[in-house]
């Protein structure tokens, strides 16, 4: 391996110009390769509401872990972790520096800090506690927390379907409390302390603003037809897929749950609430370099550039 090198990571909220300014941060070191750190964009078929770079955007650098998941599975944040480092240490072994591309702040974490050896998934187990939540809602399964795994319930809210459903799946498949199984972390990979985080930090109405109207563009592209289709080729509406911002929606719609209209409208606010959601959890991270602007700036890539050559 080379000598230790910084691994860069352009993270921010959904439409600031991430894919932008991480090509033109690799271009500017000439030997750098991008990985994708978006949970959707990872989806093979999930393509007009993801923002995925083409040809033409990617201008030739190499990048990774995009468009290579079944739709079909439900892919984790422990997943991309073990296949983006895996990544990082083949475009090191290249004399190459990565780059890391996204923003799904969950799998930088967990990136940084890997989880616990936790068991495989129990499909049949999941599909009787999705059964469940169902028929009795999200706050039985709680109640159920409650009585087998006290510590994980009291730090978990009772709606909070996905980490309750979770703790309850450990439980059942291992006879252990996840609240006494999560210290047990792997350490760190030696990379960790190497990841340097710019974050994008574009005006709040204006970001909103592109968010309303790259969402509008989505539907008119064809996102209805695209999840009908996903749908046909038996991809369910429960699926981590299927339930990204934007094809939540349209299963909705799809259901007869809601009109077309509101599918767009909701769509549009599901997207400003994450966007909003992004930023409060970078926010909250140590060590990040803020960038104000959109990446397509040539002013926000100068600071970046300026602060990378200090």
């Amino acid at each position: 391996m080379t000598d230790k090198k910084p691994i860069y990571s352009i993270v921010g909220p959904t439409a600031s110009g991430k894919t932008g300014i991480g090509v033109a941060l690799a271009l500017y070191l000439g030997n750098a390769e991008i990985i994708n750190c978006d949970s959707v964009q990872i989806y093979q078929g999930i393509e007009i509401a993801t923002a995925k770079p083409d040809e033409q955007e990617k201008r030739g650098v190499p990048h990774h872990l995009i468009d290579y998941v079944s739709p079909h599975v439900n892919y984790t944040a422990a997943d991309w972790a073990k296949d983006a480092t895996e990544k990082i240490y083949e475009i090191e072994s290249r004399g190459n520096i990565p780059i890391l591309v996204g923003g799904t702040g969950f799998y930088l974490r967990t990136l940084k800090n890997p989880f616990f050896e936790s068991p495989k998934t129990d499909e049949k187990l999941r599909e009787r506690l999705k059964s469940l939540k169902e028929k009795k809602g999200a706050e039985h399964l709680y109640k159920i927390l409650q009585k087998v795994d006290k510590k994980s319930a009291e730090r978990l809210f009772p709606r909070d379907f996905v980490r309750v459903s979770r703790a309850l799946e450990v439980y059942f498949q291992t006879g252990n409390k996840i609240s006494d199984l999560q210290p047990n972390r792997a350490e760190p990979p030696e990379f960790a302390e190497r990841i340097r985080i710019f974050a994008l930090n574009p005006p709040r109405e204006l970001l909103y603003r592109k968010i309303n109207e790259r969402a509008e563009l989505h539907f008119m592209q064809g996102l209805v037809e695209e999840v009908k289709h996903l749908r046909t080729q038996g991809v369910k509406d429960d699926t981590n897929a299927l339930g990204a911002h934007g094809y939540r929606r349209v299963c909705e719609y799809l259901r007869g749950e809601r009109s077309l209209e509101s599918a767009v409208e909701q769509t549009k606010l599901d997207i400003r609430h994450y966007a909003k959601r992004q930023m409060s959890w970078f926010r909250h991270q140590e060590q990040v370099f803020w960038l104000d602007g959109f990446g397509d700036q040539a002013q926000t890539l100068k600071t970046l550039l300026g602060i990378i050559d200090e």
